[in-house]
């Protein structure tokens, strides 16, 4: 039987390699295979498959798999993985951005790669692998010419950005924001503030920089003391931004401050609530000495995807889409920047039910129809977790599948519609019939 690998040893093995794989009905040809195991699943029983397919090596933790010199025995796949990432990333001097958030995350993410990526070779997350299996595999894609990395961390539970912090070893951070979401897995919001924290707990003992939003009063609060760099709209920070007339809406227009001057952004996004995502965005090119033109390009050339505040014309009517996730915090200020949008077409919203809120989800979802009776928007209500609410006056459907034959059978024509609700619900399917 063979012996199991050290971390330095299955590292020596992995640079022969030409990445990572996990799925058998991906590999990429000449890769490492990690046989992951979950809990309806044991990949130690595809490592034969994934070799056949192409992969270079196998690592498992089944000594009766390991019957040859392709298969890497380790004590644990998963711990494998991730020591291996960090050691890894401990071969590179370059400057780690770790970027949590409860919203705009994955936004703002996007922006700071697009800046960066303008004038030196980056690294970034890719999609939203931003836990404790999509980190390590992000730092396994460092290769000899990067010279920045931004790794994006998400978190269900306390512990879980101390986890990827401790993978990561980021000397740089950003949280993007604290609202109150994952409450279920969290406890509490007090639970979710001490969770993305963590993050600068990290980079408090390892004498790391902060970018913060000098707008936030709880981020300010808890990166006192700290090296930080600060943005925003208020006060003084060390980047001030601020909003321009909405002469391109749907759009957000704004401007951040270089060197006593000001520079124009017209972006793709929409809302608001956008405007720190492109401030950190500025902030963090600005600290790493991109040129204010280069910022500038970066931000106005980012479309977004994924469903993430994505602004279409279908024909029949204008889509304002962001049905990608949604927590009460997201919610509100969305169906604000909604409420205050210009527009000569009549508005809808249709709003899906936010998941993982555990005892707190009546209350929330509660919150959310005051907050839509309050702003006088007409409302479409789609899931089990509105359904529940008696007497709310406003039209409800189940699911996403009977509000799609609903629509189907009345069209809308001429509206400006906001989708917005969790993954879970599925609004996204609604956009053929609108």
């Amino acid at each position: 039987m063979n012996a199991p690998m050290t971390i330095p040893e299955l590292h020596r093995a992995f640079l022969d390699c030409t990445g990572t794989s996990t799925d058998t009905r991906s590999i990429l040809k000449g890769s490492m295979f990690f046989a992951l195991k979950g809990p309806n699943f044991n990949a130690n029983s595809f490592a034969g498959e994934a070799l056949d397919k192409g992969a270079k090596y196998a690592v498992v933790d089944d000594p009766a798999v390991a019957v040859d010199d392709r298969y890497l025995l380790v004590p644990d796949v998963l711990r494998a993985l991730q020591e291996l990432a960090t050691h890894h990333r401990r071969t590179f001097s370059i400057p780690v951005i770790g970027i949590t958030g409860t919203n705009g995350k994955t936004t703002t993410k996007e922006l700071v790669h697009a800046v960066l990526s303008a004038d030196r070779p980056t690294l970034a997350t890719t999609g939203n692998l931003n836990n404790h299996i999509g980190v390590p595999l992000t730092l396994l894609r460092l290769k000899p010419e990067h010279r920045i990395a931004i790794i994006e961390m998400g978190a269900n539970h306390v512990g879980d950005i101390a986890e990827l912090v401790a993978i990561a070893e980021p000397t740089h951070g950003l949280i993007t924001n604290i609202g109150r979401a994952h409450l279920e897995g969290f406890g509490s919001y007090e639970g979710v503030v001490k969770a993305k924290t963590e993050l600068y707990d990290f980079l408090r003992s390892h004498l790391g920089v902060l970018f913060v939003n000098a707008d936030d009063p709880l981020l300010m609060e808890k990166s006192a003391g700290l090296r930080r760099v600060t943005y925003g709209s208020t006060g003084n920070p060390d980047v001030p931004g601020y909003l321009q007339p909405l002469s391109h809406d749907p759009f957000l227009s704004c401007s951040f401050d270089h060197h006593d001057d000001a520079w124009m952004v017209d972006t793709r996004l929409i809302g608001a609530y956008n405007l720190p995502n492109v401030l950190a965005a500025a902030c963090i090119g600005m600290h790493f000495k991109v040129g204010p033109e280069r910022i500038v390009d970066a931000i106005d050339g980012y479309e977004p995807s994924n469903n993430r505040s994505q602004f279409s014309d279908t024909g029949r009517n204008q889509l304002v889409l962001d049905a990608y996730n949604a927590n009460p915090s997201s919610m509100q200020v969305a169906l604000e920047n909604f409420a205050a949008m210009q527009t000569d077409r009549p508005k809808l919203a249709i709003l899906g039910g936010m998941k993982e809120l555990g005892a707190d989800s009546r209350a929330e979802h509660t919150g959310v129809v005051d907050t839509v009776k309050r702003l006088g928007v007409d409302t479409v209500f789609v899931g089990p977790e509105f359904m529940e609410l008696t007497d709310m006056g406003f039209t409800t459907y189940p699911d996403a599948k009977a509000a799609l034959e609903a629509f189907r059978q009345k069209p809308l024509t001429g509206y400006l519609i906001l989708v917005k609700g969790s993954r879970g619900t599925k609004l996204e399917t609604l956009v053929e019939a609108l």
